[in-house]
């Protein structure tokens, strides 16, 4: 009978995991931006032009020059002829010279020698009669009341701008040449808006990373069969295809696979030489009749790196390279698989796609009751959170805590005991546990 003679730390084993394999080992190819949400740039990105070309305003005002606002207040305003109004989508045909200013609404262009805006909210206008001045009084600090250039008019500003306030200036967002999306940039609606921008119409991505999945045992049949006494529907395949393509992979399942030796190689061989990553769930156990350690150890050098990861669930992940390529040996538990999924599935893909690591999304919340642990393993529980408006403070000065994590309870093979939860909480294997009003990270799924 197999034994498990060293259980690895779960950040020890997938390092040693992810040092076997190459980066960004998956081809590229180009694809339209407007298609690219989700995907991984293969190659930097840089600004063919500055972002923005023109020097344009932030609010609704009036364009100026800087220093014929200072000292400008309500007691003693200052006061600047209207001269025009800036068309929008349209180059200013006239320049602001000293005493001047033009009406400019958000992202006009700033007419020449103008350097800055005041806000309509901080200004009056005057309106000087054919016969006699008399003042049209709108409503001081409304954007409805606009003067009708045309008319004569003086504006009262009764606050200073500095130079360049309310103004974007020409390349402020980026410069031109600038880098501007690296490669291994896992694409968001900010970069496909940021390439619209600056007229970047296709991207070269990394190609989707190619994961073969094998479910294995006699007492697996397909979710479409009604099963017998002793029989269990496949649930491994399928979770772990979500998994996979939720992470920028296609998941290619091989079927259910008999406790074989020989038909469970036939199905590894031709799954590692048609995908980059292969899966292969239960049968990682030490039991006389679990064979996915023996076979990945015949599928290529080097073979075996892990068997026994010392965490709940999981401790009989396997983790293998054959031939430069990572083979997994999931737990058949479905709980097990999938949260073992998350923990070196996904790190898997995301080095095959050259995806430049960032921390997990992750929430802080207050536990609602103790949980406990065993010394030396690390422990993973789903948890489920409730929203607490009330913005309870946690153990950190002025932390404002917006949820509680609820443990969710139930052994490795209940998968709606993850299907309800919203994230994982981990237990670091120095700790016993944690105690209710504990604050914790809650990693999100």
């Amino acid at each position: 009978m197999p034994e498990f003679l060293t259980l690895l730390p779960p950040d020890d084993a997938r390092q040693k995991l992810l040092s076997h394999l190459s980066t960004g080992i998956v081809d590229s190819e180009s694809v339209s931006v407007d298609l690219s949400l989700d995907r991984v740039t293969a190659q930097d990105i840089f600004a063919p032009h500055p972002l923005p070309e023109f020097a344009r305003s932030t609010v609704d005002g009036y364009a100026v020059k800087s220093k014929d606002t200072f000292g400008a207040t309500d007691s003693l305003p200052a006061y600047l002829n209207l001269i025009g109004e800036v068309p929008m989508g349209e180059e200013p045909s006239f320049e602001i010279e000293s005493g001047q200013c033009a009406l400019i609404h958000t992202g006009g262009m700033l007419p020449k020698n103008a350097d800055a805006v005041v806000m309509l909210e901080y200004t009056q206008c005057i309106h000087h009669g054919d016969h006699k001045e008399h003042r049209e009084k709108p409503q001081k600090n409304s954007v409805d009341s606009v003067p009708s250039v045309g008319k004569s008019f003086e504006i009262e500003i009764f606050k200073s701008v500095a130079d360049g306030e309310n103004v974007i200036k020409i390349g402020e967002d980026v410069a031109q040449n600038q880098l501007v999306i690296p490669k291994g940039t896992l694409i968001r609606p900010a970069e496909i808006g940021g390439a619209m921008a600056l007229g970047i119409l296709s991207l070269r991505v990394a190609k989707s990373v190619r994961v073969g999945i094998i479910s294995t045992g006699d007492e697996v049949i397909e979710p479409s069969q009604q099963p017998k006494m002793g029989q269990v529907r496949d649930i491994n395949s399928y979770t772990l295809s979500a998994l996979t393509q939720k992470s920028g992979g296609e998941a290619k399942r091989y079927g259910i696979i008999s406790d074989q030796f020989e038909a469970l190689k036939e199905a590894a061989l031709k799954a590692l030489s048609e995908c980059d990553l292969v899966i292969i769930t239960a049968g990682s156990s030490a039991s006389t009749r679990d064979l996915t350690a023996e076979v990945i150890n015949q599928l290529g050098s080097p073979g075996v790196l892990v068997h026994g990861i010392n965490t709940r669930p999981g401790k009989p992940t396997i983790l293998g390279v054959c031939n430069g390529k990572a083979v997994i040996g999931l737990p058949g538990n479905p709980v097990s698989a999938l949260v073992n999924g998350y923990l070196f599935v996904v790190p898997v893909i995301e080095k095959l796609l050259g995806v430049t690591p960032k921390p997990k999304a992750s929430v802080r919340a207050k536990l609602t009751v103790n949980l406990s642990s065993q010394a030396g393993r690390e422990d993973w529980f789903p948890v489920k959170l409730i929203g607490n408006w009330d913005s309870e403070i946690g153990n950190r000065k002025s932390e404002i805590i917006n949820y509680e994590a609820v443990p969710i309870f139930g052994k490795s093979n209940l998968i709606f005991s993850l299907a309800s939860a919203d994230g994982l909480l981990k237990i670091h294997a120095d700790a016993t546990g944690y105690s209710a009003g504990e604050i914790v990270e809650v990693m999100l799924i």
